[in-house]
């Protein structure tokens, strides 16, 4: 009998290990994938997990009426994911955790505005397709017409974005030089919340990317304008993990499709983005 149950136990034992080790093998498989090309799940299919900001109209946002993410490169992730038949995974993220959410394989992928100037060396980076610039947005009444005029002002900004690096940048192009003369530069964890503060007066500006200011005001009608100086200009892409080539060449791939065959316009159009594009034609 105890020969017996040691035998049992012995069994028990190696079913475990061996139950173990498949976890692992599964953990490394997932963690390669992450890696390398997009994922795959327990049912074989391949997805493609994108890291968004769910406040950054017209590029990530909620539909209020559908209640479902969507935007600009959203739809076009989808594009990408049909032509290859891949299931797309929409996660929103904070935007402070982009970097942990990527290199620890959470995420496949940041495609949301994603401005790649300034952090070249970063990532791997795909072909840039929207022409971007920082600007400032004010209360039409304020009194604010220039640049200038911004001293004294507390100007408001997205924690972790591109405007913010900016304006604390004191390299070639950058506005640190302009953000010594504000009274206070503070941030926020959306762009959602800074309106608020600017419409309550908390604030007397709003430093961000032009798209995403255009759609503001737009959804928000009058009481609010763009400063027609510009803090800079640069380009969107999708950042990949630094390394991921694989991947990030097979997204460049799908981008060149959904621009041969019209999608990405269409797309352009639809969000009012039309004259920012800039996502060219290989081999031509």
């Amino acid at each position: 009998m105890k020969k017996k149950m040691v035998s049992i136990l012995t069994a028990a034992f190696c079913a475990s290990a061996l139950l173990a080790g498949c976890g692992s093998a599964d953990t490394a498989k997932t963690s390669a994938s992450s890696a390398g090309a997009a994922s795959s799940s327990a049912d074989g299919t391949t997805t493609l997990t994108v890291g968004f900001d769910a406040e950054y109209p017209p590029y990530g946002y909620m539909d209020d009426e559908t209640g479902n993410y969507t935007g600009f490169d959203l739809e076009l992730a989808e594009a990408v994911c049909e032509i290859y038949g891949w299931k797309l995974v929409k996660t929103p993220i904070n935007w402070d955790a982009k970097d942990t959410e990527l290199n620890s394989g959470a995420i496949d992928c940041i495609w949301n505005g994603f401005t790649m100037n300034g952090r070249e060396d970063d990532y791997t980076w795909s072909d840039p397709y929207v022409d971007n610039s920082q600007v400032m947005v004010v209360s039409e009444n304020s009194g604010i017409n220039s640049l200038s005029d911004l001293a004294g002002k507390t100007v408001g900004v997205q924690a972790a974005s591109a405007a913010l690096d900016l304006l604390q940048s004191e390299e070639d192009g950058g506005q640190k030089e302009l953000a010594d003369t504000f009274a206070a530069l503070q941030q926020f964890p959306d762009y959602n919340n800074a309106f608020v503060e600017l419409q309550a007066g908390s604030i007397d500006a709003v430093a961000m990317d032009i798209g995403v200011a255009k759609y503001q005001l737009e959804s928000r009608g009058e009481g609010y304008k763009i400063l027609d100086e510009h803090l800079n200009s640069e380009k969107y892409a999708i950042g990949f993990k630094k390394g991921n080539t694989e991947l990030c060449d097979k997204v460049n791939e799908g981008l060149q499709q959904v621009l041969a065959d019209g999608t990405f316009d269409k797309l352009a159009e639809k969000y009012g983005i039309a004259d920012m594009v800039c996502l060219e034609k290989k081999g031509e």
